[in-house]
């Protein structure tokens, strides 16, 4: 580790600059919602086009079929994505006032919950206790302990409503992308195709590439991984477009 590497977390960590981050905790981070939204949304478009080309499908029915998928696969994914923060929120909420309920009927089961936490933890003995008494003086303190400890939950201010619009605007303006040389006029089919390629394959690097450097993971690596895997679903749509046009005849 580098000196001044060593010397900012020395700063991180002095004791005013601890006390503020723990009174003032940073907001949900929106970037998974971002990567997610941008990733299938591009993934989206792009099948389209690509089973589109596949078919033998005109420029003019794949930019329709694009933009149409676009506004309905964002919504719907929107909408998921809101229904799971929600349904995530309500399994805590449900979770605090079940732990509430039995701190009022059985307080000592509860305490002795908490004893046996901290226990495996390596307390033990008059330190053990004092844990259990400090703790289970504060009913909210307690009850965020048996959250975290014991359901696994963690306290943060999800949102809903902020988790579908990141989705959905991230899904509209990544997976626009593909669908742009299909707007301008007079380009060949086939450079239509190998432009809208070209963009897909940027966005998915650019995307895997955000994500490393959000995550802390290989920039590269990211990126190929995540190049890959749209491929994959490129690939899959223009294979399905092309057998059924071999198979069924079905073209423009």
């Amino acid at each position: 580790m580098t000196r001044s590497k060593r010397e900012e977390l020395r700063e991180h960590h002095r004791p005013e600059a601890i006390r503020q981050r723990l009174e003032h905790p940073a907001p949900p981070e929106s970037m998974p919602d971002a990567i997610l939204g941008g990733i299938d949304g591009c993934v989206t478009t792009f099948a389209v086009v690509s089973g589109a080309f596949g078919a033998g499908f005109s420029s003019r029915v794949a930019l329709v079929l694009g933009f149409a998928n676009l506004l309905a696969d964002g919504f719907s994914m929107a909408i998921s994505n809101y229904e799971a923060v929600q349904a995530q929120r309500e399994h805590v909420e449900r979770a605090r006032e079940r732990e509430h309920e039995h701190i009022d009927l059985v307080p000592e089961g509860e305490r002795e919950e908490i004893r046996q936490i901290y226990a495996r933890k390596g307390l033990a003995g008059e330190l053990l206790e004092q844990v259990v008494e400090t703790i289970s003086r504060n009913r909210e303190v307690w009850v965020e302990t048996m959250l975290t400890e014991e359901h696994g939950l963690q306290r943060g201010a999800l949102s809903p409503w902020r988790s579908a619009w990141v989705t959905f605007l991230a899904f509209l303006v990544v997976g626009a992308m593909p669908l742009l040389p299909y707007a301008v006029p007079g380009l060949a089919p086939l450079h239509q195709f190998l432009a809208s390629l070209a963009i897909a394959a940027m966005m998915f690097l650019l995307i895997g590439m955000l994500k490393s450097l959000v995550y802390h993971r290989s920039v590269w690596q990211s990126g190929l991984r995540t190049l890959l895997m749209g491929g994959a679903a490129a690939g899959l749509a223009f294979l399905t477009g092309y057998l059924a046009q071999t198979l069924f005849g079905v073209a423009v």
